[in-house]
C-alpha cells in the first residue's frame, strides 16, 4: 500500500475532501496493480454501460466481515442468480406485501418514544432498520440473535480507531464467531421450513411475496436450491448489514435536516397532513421525497460503489488503461460537484423537485449491474420512519454540531454522540 492509498484509508473523507478541491475528476491509488478511483460523470457512464464485462472483486477490508462467498462480490451466473430470486420482492408492486410489516415496526419505535425519552439519533435508528430487515430475511427472528449481530457489527466498526487497528494491526476486521454464523443460518433454515409449509407469513402479504428473502433462497426448485451452510452464512449477514446500516444512517441524516430547518420541517409536516396513511407515496409527498434525496447527496449509504476490474486494455479518462486495472467509483466526490450540483456544500432540497440528476452524477445507490437490490425497501423505510416520527412525536436534536459525518465502514453515519429528545405527543 502506497503512501496515496494509505492516505485514503487512514484520513478517508479529508482526502476526498482535498481532492475535491483540486478540481480533480480521478486519482490513482496505486499503480502495480493500477487502481483508480474515479467519479469523473463520463467515467461513471461508462462503468454502468459496461458493467457485464467486469469483474467484481469486492472490498479488501469487508470481505473477512461477509465472507468469500458474498452476494456483494458474486459474479457472472451466480450473481445473476441471486438478482433473479432477491430482486422481484424488493421492488415495484410486490414490495407493497412489506407495507405492514414495516409499519408496525415504525409505530412500536415510535411508540416507545415517550416525552423525555432521549436517544442517539443513529442508534435508534440503525436498531429499529436492523429489525425490519431481520424479519424480511428470517422470518420472526430472536431478538437475542439481533442483539448480537448488532454488537459484532459495533465491534467491528463502530469506533473509527477501532476499525484501523483491526485492518491494519490484527489481521482483518473480526469474523462474526461460530455461535453467531450458527445462529443465523438455524434462524434461516427454520424460517424457509416454516414457510414452506405456510406458516409464518405476513397477514399483510397479499402479493405473492414470500414470507422470508431465506426462503427465496433455500426454495428446492429454485437456482440457489444448492446453498451450503457457509454460503447462506455469507448471504444472511450481507442482506442484515446492506438491509440496514446503510438505511439506517439515511434516516437519520434525513430527521437531523428536518430538525435543523424549522420551516422546512413544518412545510413537510403539512405535506403530511394531507396524505394520512402510513406510506406516503413520493408523487403525493414531493417536498419530503426531495429532502431524502438531498440528505442521500451529501451523505451517500457509501462512500464508495463497488470495485470494477477491467478485462482488457480499455482507453478511458483519456489514457489506456491496462488489462487488470480496478477502478472504484467515488460516491461523495460525484455527488459534490459544482457542474452538476451548485453550491454542492449546501442543503437545498429543491434540486429535487421535478427533476432527477442524471445516473452518473446522482448514484446514491451504485449502478450498473450492481445497483443496490434494495434500493425501493431502503427509500421506503426512510419515508415512513420520517412520516410516523413527524407525525407522532414532538422531538429536537438537543446537541445539533453533532450532526457531522462519520464512518463507519463504508458507510457514512452522524456521530453516535447527536442526540435526539421527544418533547411530547403528536396523537
Amino acid at each position: 500500500m502506497n503512501r496515496t492509498e494509505l492516505h485514503m484509508a487512514l484520513r478517508t473523507l479529508p482526502f476526498l475532501d482535498a481532492r475535491r478541491e483540486l478540481g480533480d475528476r480521478a486519482v490513482e491509488l496505486s499503480a502495480d496493480p493500477p487502481k483508480l478511483l474515479v467519479w469523473h460523470p463520463e467515467a461513471i457512464d461508462w462503468i454502468f454501460r459496461h458493467d457485464r464485462e467486469l469483474s467484481h472483486p469486492g472490498s479488501r477490508s469487508l470481505r473477512p466481515l461477509f465472507g468469500d462467498d458474498s452476494l456483494l462480490w458474486a459474479d457472472g451466473p451466480r450473481h445473476e442468480a441471486y438478482r433473479e430470486v432477491l430482486g422481484p420482492p424488493l421492488r415495484g408492486r410486490r414490495l407493497t406485501g412489506y407495507h405492514g410489516l414495516i409499519a408496525g415496526a415504525v409505530h412500536e419505535a415510535v411508540d416507545a418514544l415517550r416525552p423525555g425519552t432521549v436517544v442517539s439519533l443513529a442508534d435508534w435508528t440503525r436498531r429499529l432498520t436492523l429489525r425490519i430487515v431481520g424479519r424480511l430475511v428470517l422470518g420472526r427472528v430472536d431478538d437475542a440473535v439481533l442483539d448480537a449481530f448488532s454488537a459484532w457489527i459495533d465491534r467491528a466498526l463502530g469506533s473509527r480507531s477501532r476499525t484501523l487497528a483491526h485492518r491494519f494491526l490484527r489481521g482483518g476486521l473480526p469474523r462474526s464467531g461460530p455461535d453467531l454464523d450458527a445462529a443465523l443460518v438455524r434462524c434461516a433454515r427454520d424460517g424457509a421450513d416454516s414457510d414452506s409449509r405456510g406458516a409464518g407469513r405476513d397477514p399483510a402479504r397479499d402479493t405473492g411475496c414470500p414470507a422470508t428473502l431465506a426462503s427465496l433462497m433455500l426454495d428446492a426448485d429454485g437456482p440457489l436450491a444448492d446453498l451450503g451452510d457457509g454460503e447462506l452464512r455469507d448471504q444472511i449477514v450481507s442482506l442484515l448489514f446492506a438491509g440496514h446500516e446503510t438505511t439506517a444512517s439515511a434516516a437519520a441524516w434525513t430527521l437531523y435536516r428536518l430538525d435543523h430547518d424549522a420551516a422546512l420541517r413544518r412545510d413537510v409536516t403539512d405535506e403530511l397532513a394531507d396524505v394520512p396513511d402510513d406510506v406516503p407515496a413520493p408523487a403525493r409527498t414531493p417536498l419530503l421525497d426531495a429532502v431524502i434525496q438531498e440528505a442521500l447527496r451529501l451523505a451517500p449509504p457509501v462512500t464508495v460503489a463497488e470495485n470494477r476490474t477491467l478485462p482488457q486494455d480499455t482507453d478511458l479518462l483519456g489514457r489506456t488503461l491496462p488489462a487488470g486495472t480496478t477502478l472504484t467509483t467515488s460516491i461523495y466526490l460525484a455527488h459534490r460537484q459544482p457542474d452538476a450540483f451548485p453550491d454542492p456544500l449546501r442543503f437545498d432540497p429543491s434540486r429535487f423537485l421535478g427533476r432527477r440528476p442524471a445516473p452518473r452524477h446522482y448514484l446514491p445507490f451504485g449502478g450498473g449491474t450492481r445497483r443496490c437490490l434494495g434500493a425501493q425497501l431502503g427509500l421506503l423505510e426512510i419515508r415512513m420512519i420520517a412520516a410516523a416520527l413527524l407525525r407522532r412525536r414532538d422531538w429536537h436534536c438537543v446537541n445539533p454540531r453533532a450532526g457531522v459525518l462519520r464512518l463507519r465502514g463504508h458507510a457514512m453515519a452522524p456521530s453516535a454522540r447527536l442526540r435526539m429528545k421527544v418533547t411530547g405527543r403528536r396523537e
